[in-house]
C-alpha cells in the first residue's frame, strides 16, 4: 500500500511539473492599436486632449485616436517614438498615441514582442534611447513603460500629469500590466 501511494505521489509530481514549462504567455489583445485604445476609453471627455495616432501613411494616420505605426522605417519611429531603431526586429507591429500640438507633452508607443524572454533588454534599450534624448520644444517630464501579458511593450512620456493619468487608465484597462519603469526624465 506504502509502494501505490508513493508510485502514486511520484506520478502526481512529474505531472505537475511538466505544467511549469517556459510556455508562451497568452492575450485577448488582438494588436498595440487595440490596446491603446482601450486605454484611451478609460479617459473621460475632461481628461482627453488633442491626439493623433499612427504614423504618416494615409492609411495610418488617425485622428483622435491610436493608429499603425509601421516599422518598416526603423529611423522613422525612433525620431518620432524615441524607440530604438537598433531594436526593431524585437518588434513585429506597433501602435502610437501623440498630442497633436506637442510631441513631448505625450508620445506613446505599444509595440507587440517578438520574444517575451527579451523584454527585460529592450525596456532597457528603450529607457536609455529615450534618457539620451536632447529635447526641442519643450521638456517632457516623466517616463514610464509597461508590459501587458508579457506580449506588449508600452513606452510614454511628456507632462507629469498626463503621464500619470495615462498610467492610471492603463492599469483600469489592464490590471494584468505591470509598470517596470516610472521616472522622471532628466536634462
Amino acid at each position: 500500500m506504502k509502494k501505490l501511494l508513493a508510485i502514486l505521489l511520484a506520478t502526481l509530481f512529474v505531472f505537475s511539473l511538466a505544467g511549469c514549462g517556459d510556455k508562451a504567455p497568452s492575450t485577448e489583445i488582438k494588436d498595440p492599436v487595440e490596446l491603446l485604445q482601450n486605454v484611451w476609453d478609460k479617459f473621460g471627455d475632461d481628461e482627453r486632449f488633442a491626439v493623433v495616432g499612427g504614423d504618416f501613411s494615409e492609411e495610418n494616420n488617425k485622428m483622435d485616436m491610436p493608429g499603425v505605426f509601421a516599422i518598416t522605417d526603423a529611423e522613422a519611429i525612433d525620431s518620432t517614438l524615441a524607440f530604438p531603431a537598433a531594436s526593431i526586429d524585437k518588434i513585429d507591429s506597433a501602435a502610437s498615441l501623440v498630442h497633436m500640438m506637442n510631441a513631448n507633452t505625450f508620445t506613446c508607443g505599444a509595440y507587440h514582442v517578438v520574444d517575451y524572454n527579451n523584454n527585460e533588454t529592450l525596456i532597457n534599450e528603450i529607457k536609455t534611447n529615450i534618457d539620451n534624448r536632447q529635447w526641442m520644444c519643450g521638456f517632457p517630464e516623466k517616463l514610464v513603460i509597461a508590459t501587458v501579458d508579457d506580449l506588449y511593450v508600452v513606452a510614454f512620456y511628456g507632462n507629469e500629469q498626463i503621464v500619470t493619468s495615462f498610467s492610471t487608465h492603463l492599469t483600469e484597462a489592464y490590471p494584468q500590466a505591470k509598470i517596470v519603469v516610472d521616472q522622471a526624465i532628466t536634462a
